[in-house]
């Protein structure tokens, strides 16, 4: 126990820096963390109505997002959005969390280098990548993963409802699981489902439909990076209990 004088947070507490209408981070990662971890949000904001400059704005103005924390010390920060990333590039990504990591004096982990962790974890070089973005996000999604030195052998779109990427915060995990299910893709060593504000933990956690290679999202991988930058154990019993009770009786699936 790192702050045992803490009423709320004595094994760490979690700057998590959520897209301004996401509502899937936070809750997944409160199915995810200990109960002595406490997550504390920041909101990345723009105003910008092209989804694009939105996402980029999200990462460059991260400084500013972070200020918004005030006094507050968090023991590391999680940067939960991979669009962002996606669009300006690992270099630019990787200067900003420096930058960031350097002025706030704790660890800062993005989402996209938390999936990187997770994918050389358990060796993986060739993967099947699914996200509801829009055609141009894929596009830019598939050219990050292979400039990072990973075959992107299958590709894919969880259909939303408009060009908007605020569309993604209507789908469920159903969504995703049904075209995993469609799919099917064979010869890969994970599957990746990118993308924060899609619900991904039912299907992490139980996906019978496809057992022929891991499944990670990407609240999964952060939630997972953190917890090793805290020390702590994420209890996978628990998190099904806890993800069972948050979705009810009627919810008609197992996990």
């Amino acid at each position: 126990m790192r702050h045992p004088h803490r009423d709320y947070g004595s094994a760490g507490l979690v700057g998590l820096c959520t897209p301004q209408a996401n509502p899937t981070v936070e809750a997944e990662f409160r199915l995810l963390m200990p109960d002595t971890v406490s997550p504390v949000v920041t909101r990345l904001t723009s105003r910008a109505d092209e989804p694009r400059q939105r996402l980029i704005d999200y990462i460059e103005t991260l400084a500013a997002s972070l200020d918004a924390f005030d006094t507050l010390a968090t023991d590391v920060i999680a940067f939960a959005c991979t669009g962002s990333a996606y669009l300006v590039g690992a270099a630019r990504e990787h200067a900003l969390v420096e930058l960031e990591q350097e002025r706030r004096g704790v660890p800062v982990i993005s989402a996209t280098a938390a999936i990187d962790s997770a994918l050389r974890h358990i060796g993986a070089r060739r993967i099947a990548l699914y996200a509801p973005y829009p055609d141009w996000l894929v596009e830019a999604a598939t050219a990050y993963w292979s400039a990072r030195g990973y075959q992107v052998a299958r590709c894919g779109r969880v259909r939303t409802q408009s060009a908007d990427t605020r569309s993604i915060y209507a789908l469920g995990s159903a969504d995703a699981r049904r075209m995993l299910a469609a799919e099917a893709p064979a010869g890969v060593d994970a599957v990746v489902l990118s993308g924060t504000g899609m619900p991904t933990l039912p299907l992490v956690l139980d996906h019978p439909e496809f057992d022929a290679a891991p499944v990670l999202s990407s609240n999964w991988c952060l939630a997972g990076s953190v917890a090793d930058a805290l020390g702590v154990t994420i209890d996978l019993d628990e998190v099904r209990r806890r993800l069972a009770a948050a979705r009810g009786p009627d919810s008609g699936t197992e996990v």
